[in-house]
């Protein structure tokens, strides 16, 4: 009998291995070398979080939180360093769809037969 896990842990070192997991690695290691690009970064993500906390509880979020999640969204954007983070990391969610689609194939699968 197969251990899933096993095959899983050995997907996840594959995985690591790849040029895009590495170029994600080598990018986010530039933004937390750079000091304003890192405190632009973390201030982005906590705006991300703070959002989605209040969405996730069922929150109102007022006009100010998206007006300031707006601006530090732009200032992320404008930073070379971020952006090729966030590029890096999109190139690397192409891979993890693209598993997660081969690993819900044997479900579609079963279910094509109705």
């Amino acid at each position: 009998m197969i251990n899933i896990y096993n095959e899983i842990n050995s997907l996840e070192v594959a995985f690591r291995k790849t040029p895009e997991f590495e170029a994600l690695e080598a990018a986010v290691k530039v933004v937390k070398e750079d000091e304003e690009a890192l405190n632009l970064f973390k201030n982005f993500r906590k705006v991300q979080i703070d959002l989605q906390k209040k969405q996730l509880n069922g929150e109102d979020i007022l006009e100010d939180e998206l007006v300031y999640a707006q601006k530090a969204a732009q200032l992320a954007q404008q930073n070379t360093k971020i952006t090729a983070m966030l590029q890096a990391e999109m190139n690397l969610s192409k891979i993890i769809e693209e598993v997660n689609r081969i690993l819900i194939k044997p479900i579609q699968t079963l279910y094509e037969e109705f």
